[in-house]
């Protein structure tokens, strides 16, 4: 079985083809390289260039007619990033997406697999969200990923495509295999920002309001293993067909949530840390960030009956293997 990989030297897109390939799937991968590395494609069946490209996309599929899926997981993903400059965001993430899309049905590749995100759904009470809770994106990135689904949708219904979304929340960690881990020299999420600190790179851990309303008044987030969300990935091209077979829904679009099911504090976060790293990290507060929210967490029982998922890694277990990553790279 080939899959299709946009983003496949990307920190999460490199660890899906990862998986893949130890689960017996063939990942052809579609990457522009930008903010990918060449190191995590080494190897692989590899196609650099620009998901927009409607002519590289055929020659693709004219050299690998037998690609049936197609997991979409190029993106531009920094939310302060994305409210700085949203231009580049709604085109990387909407106008090329959109015209990839149509790229693939008309190539014949009708079964889409789509990497979004939690960040689309409103503030809950008790922080939990399902698939069927409100939506209420508040930064561009959210939006684009919330935009690309509607998009997604109404494909479905036009053309006859069908189209998973995998609504994934905070990935943390490295490949166990250390074969890819977090590449930014400036990351933007949590590990890789305390990671950091730790070896002296900067002086403390910026943590982004104290004023939440939570139980430690710091960010909640559903913080999952980078190799669990991998699998998901996995369990949903094996399972594309059935999962749709048991969707109550009418059309050919279906969400899933992809987390722990734990809802996290940043403080909490940077004690686990700690406990791992076996040293204390020096910590400041500055104000919140533009397009920041208090935080939600996965109900992950609809990817559980599904696809037959589940996070089976525990945020210790990512600390250390980020840990080791980093070890290595340095």
């Amino acid at each position: 079985m080939k899959v299709l990989v946009t983003g496949g030297a990307g920190y999460v897109g490199s660890v899906i083809c990862s998986a893949l390939l130890d689960n017996d799937v063939t990942p052809v991968v579609l990457d522009s390289l930008v903010t990918g590395r060449n190191e995590f494609v080494h190897g692989k069946l590899f196609y650099e260039g620009d998901i927009g490209d409607r002519a590289l996309v055929g020659k693709i599929f004219s050299e690998h007619p037998e690609i049936a899926i197609s997991i979409h997981c190029a993106e531009k993903a920094a939310v302060d990033q994305s409210v700085a400059a949203p231009y580049d965001y709604y085109i990387n993430n909407v106008e090329k997406s959109i015209e990839l899309f149509k790229y693939l049905c008309d190539c014949g590749c009708k079964k889409i697999i789509f990497s979004s995100s939690g960040a689309i759904y409103d503030d809950t009470v008790g922080y939990m969200v399902t698939e069927n809770s409100p939506i209420k994106p508040r930064s561009p990135f959210a939006k684009t990923k919330y935009i690309s689904e509607m998009i997604l949708q109404d494909f479905a219904c036009a053309y006859g495509m069908r189209c998973i979304s995998l609504r994934h929340f905070n990935p943390v960690g490295a490949d166990p295999k250390l074969r890819s881990g977090i590449q930014p020299r400036n990351p933007s999420g949590i590990i890789g920002k305390l990671l950091d600190v730790a070896n002296g790179r900067e002086k403390a851990f910026k943590i982004a309001g104290k004023d939440w309303g939570t139980r430690d008044d710091t960010c909640i987030r559903d913080y999952v293993h980078v190799w669990d969300v991998a699998m998901a990935f996995v369990q949903a091209a094996r399972n594309f067909d059935s999962a749709f077979e048991k969707y109550e829904g009418r059309d050919g679009f279906l969400p899933i949530n992809i987390g722990s099911g734990i809802g996290v504090t940043v403080k909490e976060f940077i004690f686990a840390f700690e406990n791992i790293y076996g040293e204390k990290i020096n910590i400041s507060y500055t104000d919140r960030r533009p397009g920041d929210v208090a935080g939600t967490y996965a109900n992950t029982t609809r990817a559980k009956n599904l696809i037959n998922w589940k996070s089976t890694l525990t945020i210790e277990e990512a600390v250390l293997d980020a840990i080791r990553w980093d070890e290595g790279r340095r």
